[in-house]
């Protein structure tokens, strides 16, 4: 018996809008609750999709274990899979291995696609001091500091050095909080005295980061943006501008959401995100759908990938016009349910 199943979290956006999908294409849909996964699939001929589990905690230092425990999922859902008759949305080792930013962006780098580059390709920073020497040495004078486990902007902080004076600028949603540690507060907040910098720097360091070369980015009406992309199966089914004022662009930041039509970009500009899209996918073998963040660089508006995320598909414009990328998504499922066994 064949059976569609959806490892996720009762209740959230994810789940409603997909069940909403599967019903429309008349797809038997069955969620599994990470909370009551006990590691053991159900019996028959499965397909699964696997959303990410919810974690509540704020801890900017939980994050790796937390990363660790679901990586472990992971793994045991691969080992499953191979002892019986289950195929995937995406891979489970497809999801560990762009869990993983530095993974994923030497994968990127090594098929010589353009992204936003390591400051120290082969060296991990772990303090302020090691950070301005690095960025003195290669005379850079701008990055992003990425915790590699996280998203959301978790830990992502935007980074400022003036050559000529040492003064510092720190964009960051993450706080130090006396007795608790790094938080994250979903806000953003800039900080320009160098003690608070160092301090804060330091721990956000020493949770295991790149670092990352801070492109300017192309802009529209004033604001600069980005883009996400939502890839499936090798086509761009949803592309969409993140508009800012500041220089970290996720929507849930107060952060403006933008039709990529309405930028007006060079058919010729389009074609290429296209292909770095479909080659960024073909990366990975055993993901179907992705989002990949790019950017445009000011000027050129040559496009540049930022990092990719093999649970990328939850976007908020799109569920509440067409849910279009679902609705995909249950077309293939609909598909599986009728091949001969």
């Amino acid at each position: 018996m064949r059976r569609i199943i959806l490892l996720g979290n009762p209740g959230s956006k994810r789940t409603i809008w997909f069940e909403k999908a599967a019903r429309e294409q008349e797809v038997p849909l069955e969620l599994l609750d990470w909370k009551e996964w006990d590691r053991m699939l159900p019996e028959g001929v499965l397909y699964f999709k696997i959303d990410p589990p919810l974690w509540e905690s704020s801890a900017l230092e939980e994050l790796k274990e937390l990363t660790r425990a679901y990586k472990e999922d992971l793994s045991v859902l691969a080992c499953r899979a191979e002892k019986g008759s289950v195929e995937f949305l995406n891979e489970p080792q497809a999801i560990r291995m762009l869990l993983d930013k530095r993974r994923c962006k030497k994968r990127l780098m090594e098929s010589d696609l353009p992204v936003t580059e390591f400051l120290c390709e082969n060296d991990k920073i772990q303090s302020t001091d090691q950070l301005l020497s690095a960025m003195k040495r290669q005379k850079i004078w701008q990055v992003f500091v990425k915790p590699v486990y996280g998203s959301g902007a978790a830990g992502v902080s935007a980074f400022r050095l003036q050559p000529g004076t040492g003064k510092m600028c720190l964009y960051t949603c993450a706080l130090l909080l006396p007795g608790t540690g790094l938080v994250n507060t979903k806000k953003l907040q800039s900080y320009t005295r160098a003690e608070e910098i160092r301090s804060l720097l330091d721990r956000i360091l020493g949770l295991d980061c790149v670092v990352e070369r801070w492109y300017p980015k192309a802009s529209h009406n004033g604001y600069s943006y980005d883009l996400r992309a939502v890839v499936q199966r090798g086509q761009v089914d949803y592309l969409l501008a993140r508009m800012s004022r500041g220089p970290i662009t996720n929507l849930h930041l107060n952060n403006h959401p933008l039709p990529v039509e309405a930028l007006g970009l060079p058919v010729l500009v389009q074609e290429r995100i296209r292909t770095l899209c479909q080659r960024a996918m073909e990366c990975f073998p055993g993901l179907q759908s992705a989002g990949i963040d790019l950017l445009l660089e000011k000027g050129s508006l040559s496009p540049r990938i930022i990092e990719m995320n093999a649970q990328g598909d939850l976007i908020y414009q799109d569920l509440y016009d067409q849910n279009q990328i679902y609705r995909r998504q249950a077309v293939w499922m609909k598909a599986w349910l009728s091949k001969p066994e």
